[in-house]
């Protein structure tokens, strides 16, 4: 059975800016579900901001294996509350995977529980970026290192948590380096933020970058049955301890209580 993947975009740029309009005429989201879709390991669906929901409904996220995250200039515009439904499938199993801007982007914040800020200029530098953890399944089919020859710059530092890898790093013509591929945990789901991706350069159509995607998303698949309810923090009764025990001193909650929260 293929990898369910929902690639999500915020599809303003592609609208509003006739350079991105020409590069990615269907919309950056359809160019990266194509990438994906090439591998038949992998099925790839679109959703954006503007859909109903942010075409994030609970039954789709329910049935997605990975979510893949675009966004730059309309972060603030994506409501909380399918923010905390995203964060709930990531903790439950779901696979996630943010790309370029979307260090920004409520989701990403939100787990990190991090500033997530960088330094960044653009001016069309060359980048070039290094594999820094070989036989990375992200890693698979890539040279030990390639070229983008127009790409925004992203330096360190890089305000997010220690990974627990670091698959790429970047270094731009400018100067600066970048942490531009990260591993994370957490609850049940696997997150990959990998860096590339300006809207106004022909990023997603370079075919290591969708060699990095293709993995990515193979890598963030956990194939276990989902956690039911990850923020779940039952009480369990003195007649249900693993080992007999008396109770005793004083309490503070009363029996049945959900506890403080």
């Amino acid at each position: 059975m293929p990898i369910r993947t929902v690639v999500w975009g915020e599809n303003v740029h592609e609208q509003q800016n006739k350079i991105v309009a020409g590069l990615y005429p269907n919309g950056m989201h359809d160019c990266i579900a194509d990438a994906l879709n090439a591998d038949p390991e992998i099925e790839a669906t679109t959703a954006t901001l503007q859909d109903p929901e942010h075409g994030l409904s609970e039954e789709r996220l329910a049935n997605t294996d990975v979510l893949v995250w675009w966004g730059h200039a309309a972060h603030g515009d994506v409501a909380d509350e399918i923010v905390e439904r995203v964060c709930d499938a990531v903790w439950s199993g779901m696979g996630m995977m943010f790309l370029h801007s979307a260090h920004f982007a409520k989701p990403f914040k939100r787990l990190m529980g991090a500033p997530c800020n960088l330094t960044w200029r653009e001016a069309g530098e060359r980048e070039r970026l290094w594999v820094t953890s070989r036989n990375h399944p992200i890693t698979n089919g890539l040279p030990d290192s390639f070229e983008l020859e127009m790409e925004e710059m992203y330096g360190e530092p890089f305000g997010v948590p220690e990974p627990l890898e670091t698959v790429f790093i970047s270094w731009f013509q400018g100067g600066e380096v970048f942490r531009s591929g990260l591993t994370y945990k957490r609850g049940a789901g696997n997150i990959f933020y990998f860096r590339p991706g300006h809207e106004t350069y022909p990023t997603y159509h370079n075919a290591n970058v969708q060699t990095v995607l293709k993995n990515g998303v193979k890598w963030a698949f956990n194939p276990m049955t989902r956690i039911s309810d990850p923020n779940a923090a039952p009480n369990v009764p003195v007649d249900a301890a693993p080992e007999k025990i008396e109770e005793r001193g004083p309490k503070l909650h009363e029996e049945g209580e959900d506890g403080y929260r």
